[in-house]
């Protein structure tokens, strides 16, 4: 099969989705000979769309990695701070046409990636992940290329500047076949009138083995913890990840546990700021038992959920949430919010705890719940590792979008077929 996978950024950007394509493509490489394709952007993140300071990747002919054929895109980053007033001041007041604007401005702005998407040739071309702009780019040249179209939305619709547009629903509308990371995702998109046996669950997955064999004793002993309770994070710095709340919740664990300590590890954003000014409120006895991770690769992170005890992220707006099945793989219990897709991901009190979202005091009884009690902490970590080995190794995962974007080739040969046009 040849893929064209379509994404806003690939290895050496950092991220969720920007990680998944790779192993996705990668996988479908070495497991089934597939050729794979990669058009995307010359950002290392998302927020170089919008501010022009940020450094950007080189880009290169004939870039390749594992086997992936690689195209970057240059982005034209000097409109949106143009936008930035307009679409927010639109967004408030629920102007017409205002969800275009907030697109427009998160961009990706690329000329040269559309140009290239209405010439495109592949098998199927699988895109992700709304509400940028590139998905559009797709959208629009399957009119003019004609080919299969996967769009694997990621969608968190409890972020309503990102998600509340109408015409992310008209572009899904236009695709073959449709990836739901959860079911969660695959109702919401039924409930919007896409046809439900055009829906495929296809979730992230995870490589067991490195989580199961990491040790986090180096970690411990580096930072003094040897004996401590540890609790950590993993996840970008971003606002609705909840590291705020996760601070003022463990002010009131260290009433009963002052012995407890906190990881938070994961790449600064435009956020940090006021992160920082958080930590600057602390004593410094509350401030040396936090300890910040902000630059790591894939190969130690399995060091760093083998050095907790306990795995929280109390996010508010995820698609998916592939941290709770890597704490899993590392056989840690994991607490999560009741919101959006993350109740579809941890079956509660069964493999994890789920609180309400943006509640300190709740998240700090949870906590407390599975540090003062081993048999749960053990029960709910067993149970998470046995789920990621049943649903939720690459293996698993890459077949099931392979699944996924066969059906939509599929579809699209049966309607050639039944219609009579190329």
């Amino acid at each position: 099969m040849n893929v064209l996978h379509v994404v806003h950024g690939y290895a050496p950007a950092i991220g969720g989705t920007e990680f998944l394509f790779q192993r996705i493509s990668e996988e479908l490489v070495a497991r089934y000979g597939d050729r794979v394709t990669v058009y995307t952007t010359n950002g290392y993140t998302t927020g170089f769309f919008v501010d022009p300071s940020l450094p950007a990747i080189p880009i290169r002919e004939g870039e390749t990695l594992n086997g992936v054929e690689i195209h970057r895109f240059p982005v034209n980053n000097r409109i949106a701070p143009r936008l930035f007033d307009l679409q927010s001041k639109a967004f408030a007041r629920n102007w017409p046409l205002n969800d275009v604007l907030r697109t427009l401005y998160h961009g990706p702005i690329s000329g040269p990636m559309f140009a290239a998407l209405l010439r495109a040739q592949a098998d199927v071309i699988a895109a992700s992940s709304f509400p940028l702009l590139h998905m559009y780019y797709a959208a629009v040249g399957k009119r003019f290329n004609r080919l299969p179209l996967v769009f694997c939305g990621a969608l968190h619709p409890g972020d309503r500047w990102a998600y509340d547009r109408p015409i992310i629903y008209k572009a899904i509308a236009s695709c073959d076949v449709y990836v739901a990371y959860t079911t969660f995702e695959r109702d919401f998109v039924v409930s919007r009138g896409f046809p439900a046996d055009r829906v495929r669950i296809a979730s992230p997955g995870v490589d067991p083995a490195p989580f199961a064999a990491a040790d986090g004793t180096a970690l411990r002993r580096a930072l003094g913890w040897e004996d401590a309770p540890v609790i950590a994070f993993v996840g970008q710095q971003a606002a609705h990840k909840g590291i705020d709340v996760l601070y003022a919740a463990m002010r009131r664990v260290w009433q009963r546990v002052p012995a407890a300590r906190l990881i938070v590890a994961g790449g600064r954003t435009i956020y940090s700021p006021q992160l920082d000014r958080l930590l600057d409120s602390f004593s410094p006895q509350e401030r040396e038992r936090i300890h910040l991770i902000t630059n790591f690769s894939e190969e130690e992170k399995p060091a760093i959920f083998a050095a907790c005890d306990v795995f929280v992220s109390p996010s508010g707006y995820e698609s998916f949430g592939i941290t709770f099945i890597e704490a899993w793989a590392a056989g840690k219990p994991v607490i999560g919010c009741r919101s959006g897709a993350i109740p579809a991901v941890i079956d509660e009190w069964e493999d994890g705890l789920l609180v309400p979202y943006g509640d300190a005091s709740q998240l700090a009884s949870a906590i407390l719940e599975l540090l003062t009690d081993d048999a749960l902490r053990e029960r709910l970590a067993r149970r998470g590792r046995e789920k990621v080995l049943a649903q939720h190794t690459w293996e698993i995962a890459v077949a099931r979008f392979r699944q996924a974007y066969e059906q939509a080739a599929d579809q699209r040969r049966g309607r050639i077929n039944h219609k009579g046009y190329m």
